[in-house]
């Protein structure tokens, strides 16, 4: 058995029949889980969900009510484990940005490493698989390359 992460682009397509990459992302955390694999999700992935979902439509965003993104969570949390938070997650997160000289919005990024490897947890499953080459101790899994294995 093996620990995927889901990243915050796959668990926002999962949960969105609308988007055209549902499928992708539905199909491969369908097929994971088939092979007795582990799906996992962080406060970081949620707190972006909510941001991304919450934000209108105009501006890239889903333009879910508050209502709408807490019932989703909800459901997401109902279906898949959540990481802990702990104190070891920011000084693996400080260590990161500081040696891969990460800058901007991939800190984000750069933390959902981080608390995969205060977790043990060596695979992440994403659509956006450059921005996460920071450390070559991460797997990284593109759901299209799941679904057409």
């Amino acid at each position: 058995m093996t620990r995927y992460l889901l990243d915050t682009n796959v668990v926002l397509r999962f949960c969105n029949p609308n988007d055209v990459q549902h499928h992708h992302a539905t199909d491969a955390v369908s097929r994971l889980l088939t092979q007795f694999n582990e799906c996992l999700l962080t406060a970081q992935v949620l707190v972006e969900l909510w941001a991304v979902a919450t934000r209108p439509v105009a501006v890239n965003g889903l333009g879910w009510t508050g209502e709408q993104t807490r019932n989703t969570i909800d459901q997401l949390l109902n279906r898949f484990p959540l990481l802990e938070e702990s104190s070891e997650i920011f000084p693996n997160w400080l260590d990161l940005v500081t040696t891969s000289k990460v800058m901007g919005k991939r800190t984000h990024d750069a933390r959902i490493v981080a608390v995969m490897l205060t977790h043990g947890i060596t695979h992440l499953l994403t659509f956006n698989s450059s921005d996460f080459a920071l450390t070559p101790s991460i797997t990284i899994v593109r759901p299209q390359d799941l679904v057409q294995s």
